[in-house]
């Protein structure tokens, strides 16, 4: 008989029983699950709500089946449909009518949403850690390369000339900011809704702030109706996730054009490449491209927590129990994704000497050329004609900006004199570029 089956005449049907059972994935939530019982019990003692000895025994009891649990000495039981009642049951298994004691004052409804910020509190914290040393790993790796230069792109075409450790701090930026939107999200689901009930409070005199503070969270939940349905703190989850794997898939792909024969800017390591059944010369950047790919699968998750969670009435639907699928495949992708990125990117052979040539090639300082001409006293949108004429005219005669004669560069201004090849240099239009957050070597040092 199930533990809420007094209504039924009936047992549910074994089809039923799998279909609404939840333990082949909630079960990772044992100890969280323990946790907020230790603290629930504990705090039913101290209020005199069960008598004292026998939240000590409860606590006790919670305490040995979380032992046996991480030494495998447990089987949870699709009978008993999530972890919650797994626990329960187990604890009344080994201390009989002491263990019905437990739920007194609390519903599954406010117990799987306290389970469920407890284990997503800890995620945060973990992924941070990941995200952390991938911005190490790029710290170091700029700071290792710091006077490469490389060509900046827009639309994919050559644009101006760059440091390589400025592109790869943008990336830098950009975890930061997942590292603050993991931290924000994890500040705004460390409250607890223990003590909501079902949805409408309870009549026992529980002391929800007490608890909070044993499970070193930061308050409790103002509306008991609110603390049972909500998921926004999951749906935020995933959503963080999402972004994250955005820009490690944004980077991937430029580590998958990098790494090829035409671009040549990167070799990755062997142990982070993979090969062709039948084309013995591929080295293929597998990592990167499953980087890009997973992507998406993290995308289906957060639209499919939202579509669940869209039309859902006040208060807890059984709908509700696909939360965790969802945020648990997202937290689980970004983990396995992160440090075997962040390994790719810190084994990976920078060829600095094909970087400066694509970026010599490209007419990446014909803007250079122009703000010359500008500093000479012409109009920039002058300027900007002038050097458009002087890029049609370098195409068409295979050559770069920098190999032209003063003569030729005379033909199209009596303004060009001998300092122009200085002013067009990679490092001179680097280095000028030195306002804040720009592309000098100057800025990128104080970006470090």
């Amino acid at each position: 008989m199930k533990l809420w089956g007094g209504r039924f005449s009936k047992e549910t049907d074994s089809l039923v029983d799998d279909f609404n059972s939840s333990i082949r994935f909630d079960a990772r939530m044992y100890r969280q699950d323990i946790e907020g019982s230790i603290a629930h019990a504990t705090m039913l003692g101290k209020q005199e709500i069960i008598p004292y000895e026998n939240s000590v025994l409860i606590v006790k009891t919670l305490n040995e089946i979380l032992a046996d649990i991480e030494d495998g000495k447990v089987e949870f039981s699709v009978d008993a449909e999530d972890i919650h009642m797994n626990i329960e049951k187990l604890l009344i298994e080994r201390i009989g009518d002491v263990g019905k004691q437990l739920h007194t004052g609390r519903s599954r409804n406010d117990q799987v949403a306290l389970d469920l910020r407890l284990y997503l509190r800890e995620q945060c914290d973990e992924i941070c850690d990941m995200l952390m040393e991938l911005t190490k790993t790029l710290k170091a790796l700029a700071s290792k390369n710091i006077s490469v230069i490389m060509p900046g792109y827009t639309h994919l075409q050559k644009a101006q000339p760059i440091l390589f450790s400025h592109h790869l701090l943008a990336y830098l930026e950009m975890y930061k900011r997942d590292v603050s939107r993991l931290r924000e999200c994890r500040e705004r689901l460390n409250i607890s809704p223990l003590g909501s009930g079902a949805l409408a409070g309870t009549t026992y005199p529980l002391d929800r702030e007490y608890v909070a503070e044993m499970l070193n969270m930061d308050g409790v939940t103002v509306n008991s109706l609110d603390g049972v349905s909500d998921r926004d703190f999951a749906i935020e989850v995933c959503f963080v996730m999402s972004v994250i794997m955005m820009h490690t898939s944004r980077f991937a792909e430029e580590i998958i054009l990098w790494s090829s024969n035409e671009f040549g800017f990167v070799e990755l390591d062997d142990a982070f490449s993979t090969g062709s059944s039948i084309m013995p010369q591929k080295k293929n950047p597998d990592v990167a491209e499953l980087a890009r790919g997973k992507t998406g699968r993290v995308y289906g998750d957060l639209i499919a927590l939202l579509t669940v969670m869209k039309g859902l009435p006040l208060a807890y639907n059984k709908d509700m129990q696909e939360d965790k699928e969802q945020v648990f495949d997202a937290i689980d992708t970004v983990k396995m994704t992160l440090p075997v990125f962040t390994k790719m990117l810190d084994t990976m052979t920078v060829n600095s000497e094909k970087m400066r040539s694509a970026a010599l090639k490209g007419f990446t300082n014909a803007t250079d050329a122009a703000d010359y001409l500008v500093k000479k006293g012409m109009p920039f949108r002058d300027a900007h004609k002038v050097i458009g004429e002087i890029v049609a005219y370098c195409i068409k005669n295979n050559k770069a900006i920098e190999e032209m004669s003063i003569g030729e560069f005379k033909s199209f201004s009596e303004l060009f004199e001998n300092d122009i090849y200085e002013a067009v240099s990679l490092e001179n239009c680097v280095d000028l570029r030195d306002v804040t957050g720009g592309t000098a070597t100057n800025q990128v040092k104080q970006q470090l």
